[in-house]
């Protein structure tokens, strides 16, 4: 690197620091950005700390981060051939350019000089405030002032939607040219392109001694994930969450690669979704009449997340976990649409209060899930994949529902569990008849919780796995997972003793630890991989069957005021699990996740501190 020089300035500047201050008027005080007495040295692959002697001064600890040990900080580590140089060279932000972007449409052009614009963005953050500092420029100061850093992007398809078949590959090639630090990013869609964009802002960096940026002036990488969906689960319904703090998980999400939100956004709690040809569902729905998603920040949101490289995904949880917001059936003549709605005791009727689930035998209520399904095609569309929810339902509150008993026994179908199994899945089928008329007629996948539906024996009995993609939230020893597998469904990771954020914290109903305890650290997400689980359950692979994983944050005891601290940087260890699926543990990670919740930092994330800084100046010396 640039970085280990031999200069005399510096004893000049300390003796300016210890004069001038004597010099100004009492009551006025001075702000020195001065280098620190401190550099690192990259050493045996850590960086190293080391005192800047006033002759011999090491670069900044950002700058060693770029070069040290074969990923430097990059965050998810990339999958193919990585090859970082150890040596940096500083620029100053206004030489950052775009030189040219191929691609084979406008629109794939636009989402590029968009991306470009917010890579920017990004490492204009890592400055500290008031910018670099040009006056430490010294006996480099044309030479700095001169350089350039020029990027060429080609982009090979029109692909600017995802789906479960879009490939995010990319390769990324620094290599220094005289004054010119060339930059060649090439990727087959758009989203590999954002990718490559992704790990470049990561291969620069703020030095405080220089300050300056710096780029790694040398670098080759290849790099696709390991699985196709990589989610972060936000439930907006037993807290509302703001459009801003929305876009901010999207951020965070893009820092880290992660390519699907999904937006649990309505449940029994709240109905904050305004829908133009139901506005009653908010009316009655919403906690208040600013706590409402309007259509314009939905359709705002699915764009920012797609610039993002982020599929916007919706669940309409149903027929369970539906409840307020339906309450206005009745007086419209339209009968009971939703039964057992904040009925008490509540724990004879549902998991959680308030209680409520779809009368699936009204008639009226297939014509307002219609109606429903309509408009979040329309506004989250066009859609790749379908989140239906579909779990804990409880079959007493059916079974003592007056008018859902008599149609059992007109049908002739008994009141035991089966027979509301098979009731169950006609809804379910029904569901994904509606959806797919609000799709124009095309089919997509459907996602399913697991649930009562897709326990042993049950999966292929009553759900089709050509239609339906489970997405698996017990244990990551539960056996229905090998059933599943072996049955040929199609399958998420989002086991709660590993990927609930929620966990940990004391219950909310009663005393003592919420029903998920402990809390899962970022440790305990590194390391749950959907790969060994499957291979522990079936004694192969699977791997075609297994789409991803997904990390969810329930809100039961989360709002905006702490979204960020329990997203993050937990989050950005999922990222990694799914992006690079590497065969270690969390630890040889540590210190590039240390790192990586920096950066988010930088950003405007508020992610949790999960060590004290002395560790991130001290590699390696917080180990047990």
């Amino acid at each position: 690197m640039e970085g280990v020089r031999w200069r005399t300035e510096p004893i000049l500047i300390l003796l300016m620091g210890a004069l001038v201050p004597l010099l100004l008027p009492p009551g006025v005080s001075a702000t020195f950005r001065l280098p620190g007495p401190w550099g690192w040295a990259c050493v045996n692959e850590t960086c190293v700390k080391q005192e800047n002697t006033g002759v011999r001064i090491y670069p900044g600890l950002n700058t060693c981060k770029l070069t040290c040990g074969p990923f430097g900080s990059l965050w998810p580590r990339p999958t193919g051939v990585t090859r970082v140089g150890n040596e940096t060279a500083n620029f100053l932000l206004e030489k950052l350019i775009l030189e040219g972007i191929r691609s084979p449409t406008e629109e794939v052009k636009g989402l590029v000089t968009q991306a470009f614009d917010l890579f920017k963005g990004n490492v204009a953050k890592e400055l500290p405030e008031g910018g670099s500092r040009p006056e430490q420029m010294g006996p480099h100061q044309q030479e700095v002032l001169n350089r350039e850093v020029r990027l060429d992007i080609t982009v090979s398809g029109a692909v600017t939607r995802l789906s479960l078949e879009t490939p995010e590959a990319y390769t990324l090639d620094i290599t220094p040219r005289e004054t010119v630090i060339s930059v060649t990013i090439l990727a087959s869609n758009y989203f590999g392109a954002r990718h490559a964009l992704e790990t470049l802002s990561q291969l620069i960096a703020f030095d405080d001694q220089e300050g300056l940026l710096q780029i790694v002036s040398s670098a080759a990488l290849t790099d696709s994930p390991a699985f196709k969906y990589r989610g972060i689960l936000l439930d907006t319904s037993r807290n509302f969450f703001s459009v801003k703090s929305i876009e901010r998980t999207l951020d965070a999400m893009a820092a880290n690669k992660l390519n699907t939100f999904h937006w649990h956004i309505t449940d029994s709690h709240s109905f904050p979704m305004f829908l133009e040809s139901l506005p009653k569902m908010a009316f009655y729905g919403a906690y208040s009449s600013r706590q409402v998603y309007y259509p314009t920040d939905i359709l705002h949101l699915v764009e920012y997340g797609r610039v993002r490289g982020i599929r916007v995904l919706p669940e309409f949880d149903a027929p369970a976990h539906v409840g307020n917001g339906w309450q206005w059936g009745e007086a419209d003549g339209l009968g009971k649409l939703a039964v057992c709605v904040n009925q008490e005791p509540w724990q004879s009727y549902c998991v959680e209060p308030p209680c409520g689930q779809l009368n699936i035998v009204n008639d009226n209520t297939y014509i307002v899930l219609g109606q429903i399904y309509k408009e979040m095609v329309r506004l989250f569309g066009p859609l790749d994949l379908f989140h239906y929810g579909g779990d804990e339902v409880n079959l007493n509150c059916w079974n003592t529902t007056e008018e859902i008993v008599k149609h059992m026994e007109e049908q002739g179908r008994g009141r035991d569990a089966d027979a509301y199994y098979k009731l169950w899945s006609d809804f379910q089928a029904s569901s994904y008849g509606l959806l797919t008329t609000a799709n124009s007629g095309r089919q997509i996948p459907g996602i399913l919780w697991t649930s009562h539906l897709t326990e042993e024996g049950r999966a292929d009995q009553y759900l089709d796995k050509d239609h339906y993609i489970i997405q698996i939230w017990t244990t990551g020893t539960d056996k229905l997972i090998g059933e599943l597998l072996q049955k040929k469904f199609r399958v998420i990771f989002s086991n709660y003793d590993h990927w609930y954020l929620d966990c940990g914290f004391g219950a909310w109903v009663g005393e003592g630890n919420n029903w998920c305890s402990p809390y899962k650290g970022w440790q305990k997400v590194y390391d749950n991989s959907p790969h060994a689980i499957a291979t522990n359950l079936t004694g192969s692979l699977q791997a075609d069957l297994i789409l991803g994983g997904e990390a969810a944050l329930w809100s039961e005891q989360v709002d905006e005021m702490t979204l960020d601290s329990r997203l993050w940087p937990r989050g950005a260890a999922l990222a990694e699990r799914l992006w690079t699926n590497p065969s270690h543990n969390w630890q040889p990670a540590e210190t590039r996740l240390i790192h990586q919740r920096q950066r988010l930092v930088a950003r405007g994330i508020k992610a949790d501190r999960i060590q004290p800084q002395w560790c991130h100046q001290n590699e390696g010396l917080c180990y047990i």
